[in-house]
């Protein structure tokens, strides 16, 4: 054999060991409908107008942060295409977008559209479609359930879980409390009702008037007047921004000056505190799991350098008082992290699978000790929380972060043991 024919053989040796070795790492790409070499195509869904329009910008916000991981690169070297429709928080229109999103424009999911309402429309046919539900923005305790939803998954802490936080708190600081409460008539305050009572236990009795109120209702003052009249020393707010900050205007308005609890869903300060009034809104509680942008405690903090950073860069218009903001920044982070995990195989299924085992993640937005954590029989990605009082221009912080694991000894505890076992 002649030297030149030695090289070819060398030659063809080569080629078909790289054809060896390189066609299976290259059959690895796999791709549902909405994914390809080149662009992640994600859907949602959220009320930029309507009664909760002030969520609006965390879907502004997702955007802004999905073009910061753009103009990085993207996501191995993919460009996420973010499609985000309005729903108005109507659920029949939420509905009609799912259909738009998944059979029209075929993305690859539909993540963190807002409201539980909104999303429990929805759930049946995302679950059918078997396209993931992924990062619900809502805290309803039903979006853990992955033996019947396998599609669906939560991102915030629950309702139910804040609430049994408040409960512990009430029963003991004023544990003759007389308690009024103001909630959404909707799946969302009544979930929240639900774990409140479920924490308060043998003491559910404090609850001496509950108001119910609709989102169709231009104002909630006559709720809060029936609340004061009925001797409530306690009132909690179980309501979305609109109607939280109403709230708090009215019972300045007629001197009621319980202890304010407001759920966390209403703590913004740019949101809710500010356009209600900071000079009234002081001493109001609530619980939260995220970092406050508006806190000067932390400018020296790495996560929210990178947030102070984004913003200016990305989103310069953003209000970084509003914690819808910093909500929107950690959901996108956390969204972007499990596609990175998938790698190459961008499929609906693995990417519920990653959405299924993250460990220990940590958002930069989120409060020091609060990490993400999930796993097949757990869709509860966040499930501590920590107390906060507002004063002055912000909240302030106090007490230890808590979970909702907590003792067999407790009522709360047994309560979310046994909402898991059902």
């Amino acid at each position: 054999m002649t030297a030149v024919h030695l090289q070819i053989a060398a030659l063809s040796a080569v080629v078909a060991l790289c054809t060896a070795m390189c066609g299976p790492a290259l059959a690895q790409k796999k791709y549902d409908s909405g994914a390809s070499d080149t662009e992640i195509k994600i859907g949602n869904i959220m009320p930029y107008s309507g009664p909760a329009s002030a969520y609006g910008v965390i879907g502004k916000t997702e955007q802004a942060y999905f073009n910061k991981v753009n103009a990085e690169g993207g996501i191995n070297g993919r460009k996420i295409k973010f499609i985000s429709y309005d729903d108005a928080y109507s659920p029949p229109k939420t509905v009609e977008q799912a259909r738009k999103l998944v059979e029209g424009d075929e993305v690859l999911l539909i993540f963190g559209s807002l409201g539980t309402s909104t999303n429990s429309a929805i759930r049946k046919y995302m679950n059918e479609k078997k396209v993931p539900q992924l990062f619900v923005a809502s805290g309803a305790s039903k979006w853990n359930d992955p033996k019947q939803y396998p599609w669906t998954m939560g991102w915030q802490p629950s309702y139910a879980s804040e609430a049994h936080i408040y409960a512990k708190y009430i029963m003991k600081e004023k544990p003759d409390a007389k308690i009024g409460v103001l909630y959404q008539n909707d799946d969302f305050g009544k979930d929240y009702l639900k774990g409140l009572k479920e924490g308060l236990g043998p003491k559910a009795s404090m609850i001496v008037l509950e108001e119910g109120y609709d989102t169709s209702e231009p104002a909630i003052d006559e709720h809060v007047v029936k609340l004061k009249a009925a001797g409530a020393d306690v009132f909690i707010s179980i309501s979305t921004p609109k109607f939280a900050a109403q709230a708090i205007k009215k019972a300045a308005e007629i001197n009621w000056r319980p202890m304010h609890i407001i759920s966390n869903v209403s703590a913004s300060v740019g949101g809710v505190l500010e356009p209600a009034g900071l000079e009234i809104s002081q001493g109001i509680l609530s619980a939260t799991y995220t970092k406050d942008g508006s806190d000067p405690q932390w400018n020296a903090d790495d996560g929210m350098k990178k947030f102070y950073n984004f913003l200016a860069q990305y989103d310069p218009k953003a209000n970084k008082l509003d914690a819808g903001v910093v909500f929107g920044y950690a959901a996108a982070q956390t969204m972007v992290k499990v596609l990175q995990m998938c790698g190459d195989e961008l499929t609906r299924e693995n990417i519920m699978k990653q959405a299924a085992s993250l460990k220990d993640f940590e958002p930069d937005t989120l409060l020091p000790g609060i990490k993400i954590n999930t796993a097949p029989d757990n869709f509860a990605p966040i499930e501590q929380l920590q107390m906060m009082r507002f004063k002055g221009k912000g909240w302030e912080l106090f007490g230890d972060v808590i979970s909702s694991e907590l003792s067999n000894q407790d009522p709360a505890g047994l309560a979310i043991r046994n909402r898991r076992e059902r």
